[in-house]
């Protein structure tokens, strides 16, 4: 009996393992589909579990937002409440707020008169000097420069290299300049000597100071030479502080190494009137 078990059992065996190789690889298909089945639904889920967790996170922040205009709603309302109607009073002080206004906007409107009025005095004074002068020179700059007029004048115009004596070329130029000034006799006219940064000291010169303010001197005193009010006239030196150009080559010290001629109207009834209005607004801004 033993034995016929054992001979009916490896039969079995036999039997089923010629069978199950197909079925096997069957089976190994499927297990591997289904593998790949349940990867893609998990992929998915925690896809889906990261937006519910910002679509939850979103509403929060939606919901406190709501809060706030609700409260933000209450306030206005709240404030709504608290305001008056205008009384006969309220719209008495309103009516003379409106004059002030009124009064302010023509103090405006005067004070820009007068502005418009010293920017046609530039400008006639601007065209004046350019025709005078003339505008083919290279070394000679006319223009205006924070509302002031002026006249830039290179050093190869008026000295020689290192010097403070004017050449005659200068002289010519500056009896244009000084016609101008004659016929302006409320103006000032301020000269400023500019200097190069190379070292300078000859004779009674110490340094570039004194060469700035010798040549500005020199320009001053010819300009009233030439018929100019002296008290119309400023000397000043500014040394080489105040540069166009970096000090770093031949070409650009040339540049910085120039004379310089400020026209400045000396209009009183026009700054008279400035500051007057200018009193007469800020008086009206303290009430």
């Amino acid at each position: 009996m033993k034995k016929l078990l054992i001979l009916f059992v490896s039969s079995s065996l036999l039997l089923t393992s010629c069978v199950s190789k197909k079925q096997y690889a069957e089976l190994e298909a499927k297990q591997k589909q289904t593998q790949d089945l349940l990867n893609t639904a998990t992929v998915k889920l925690n896809a889906c579990e990261a937006d519910k967790a910002a679509a939850n996170a979103r509403i929060a922040s939606l919901e406190e937002r709501v809060k706030e205009l609700r409260q933000t709603n209450k306030d206005l309302i709240d404030s709504s409440k608290e305001l008056t109607i205008l009384t006969k009073q309220g719209a008495t002080n309103l009516e003379k707020s409106l004059e002030s206004l009124k009064e302010k906007d023509l103090k405006i409107s005067r004070l820009q008169d007068a502005l418009n009025k010293k920017d046609s005095v530039t400008l006639a004074l601007v065209t004046s000097l350019k025709r005078e002068v003339g505008l083919n020179d290279p070394d000679i700059e006319i223009n205006v420069e924070k509302g002031v007029v002026f006249i830039s004048l290179s050093d190869k115009v008026l000295f020689k290299s290192g010097q403070y004596a004017l050449s005659s070329r200068a002289k010519d130029i500056l009896g244009k300049v000084a016609t101008v000034i004659n016929s302006k006799p409320d103006f000032e006219a301020m000269v400023e000597g500019h200097t190069d940064d190379r070292p300078y000291q000859r004779g009674v010169l110490l340094d570039n100071w004194d060469l700035s303010v010798k040549r500005s001197t020199a320009v001053v005193r010819e300009l009233q030479s030439l018929g100019v009010n002296p008290s119309q006239l400023i000397a000043a030196g500014r040394s080489y502080y105040q540069p166009l150009v970096p000090n770093d080559t031949a070409e650009n010290r040339s540049t910085n190494r120039r004379t310089k001629i400020l026209v400045l109207p000396k209009i009183d009834q026009f700054y008279t009137m400035i500051e007057e209005e200018l009193e007469t607004l800020s008086s009206l801004d303290g009430n």
